[in-house]
């Protein structure tokens, strides 16, 4: 049977269950198979991949990332929305051949040609934001992207309240990224404040009997969320051919995974 029936010249998909449609859209990600070999007892590819389409392109996939956010941040006694901790970093990876130019570029510091992952997470691990852009992109004009793209959520915040600290690491440079938010919310910097990450010396080291990389307090939680992703397969091997949809992908990892925790409890 043909999965689309023509009406008034449109492609409409047969209707499934949500759930089944979400199922198949997960599937796909966590094992990184071609579409069409989705499992049968899976609603038909073509209905799978119709609306995750539609569901990237309306921004249904980010409204279910915040709503489980939320939701996970309320199962640990936190506030359902905001945080006065946003913690950010960036990663290079490799991205498929058959990406265009306008897709991807070349990273000389990490030597590598393809995207780079933004994400903005709290104390948790799961992000409030997430950005995709080429590597050639600075890890300064990526920051300065996302957080013009959701500049809203920092206007909505209450001024009698604390600051929210945004930790970075010391391959951002804070005095440039406050000089360009400044320009697009002039009020920016009574919301937030930018920190650098605390980078022990070799003298703090040998102190503690540690030497070689040491993990700094706080920043772990974001390179863990880092190594989460690559256990999607989907995102490990890098297929996806448009910033847009990588962004998506990335965002249904993290849905993946708040689903599980919520399920959990």
């Amino acid at each position: 049977m043909n999965h689309y029936c023509q009406i008034r010249r449109k492609l409409v998909p047969h209707i499934g269950s949500k759930r089944e449609i979400l199922d198949g859209i997960l599937y796909q990600l966590k094992n990184g198979c071609n579409w069409c070999d989705l499992p049968k007892d899976l609603p038909p590819y073509s209905t799978v991949f119709w609306h995750y389409k539609q569901w990237r392109e309306s921004g249904v996939i980010e409204k279910i990332r915040d709503v489980l956010h939320s939701q996970v941040r309320q199962q640990v006694k936190k506030k359902r929305s905001g945080t006065t901790l946003i913690i950010i970093d960036s990663q290079a990876v490799k991205n498929t051949c058959n990406a265009g130019v306008k897709s991807k570029g070349f990273c000389f510091y990490k030597a590598t040609n393809g995207i780079k992952r933004h994400l903005a997470v709290d104390s948790l691990g799961f992000p409030f934001f997430t950005h995709c852009t080429k590597a050639s992109v600075s890890d300064d004009a990526g920051l300065i992207e996302m957080l013009s793209d959701n500049i809203d959520y920092f206007k909505s915040k209450p001024v009698n309240i604390p600051k929210i600290t945004i930790l970075l690491d010391h391959g951002y440079h804070p005095e440039k990224i406050i000089e360009e938010l400044k320009k697009i919310y002039p009020g920016i910097m009574t919301k937030i404040r930018l920190k650098l990450s605390p980078k022990p010396s070799i003298a703090e080291k040998k102190q503690e009997g540690k030497t070689g990389f040491v993990p700094v307090k706080a920043r772990w939680v974001i390179e863990r969320a880092n190594s989460w992703m690559e256990r999607c397969k989907s995102l490990s091997q890098k297929i996806d051919a448009t910033l847009k949809n990588a962004t998506a992908k990335i965002n249904l990892c993290f849905i993946r995974l708040m689903l599980k925790r919520l399920a959990i409890a």
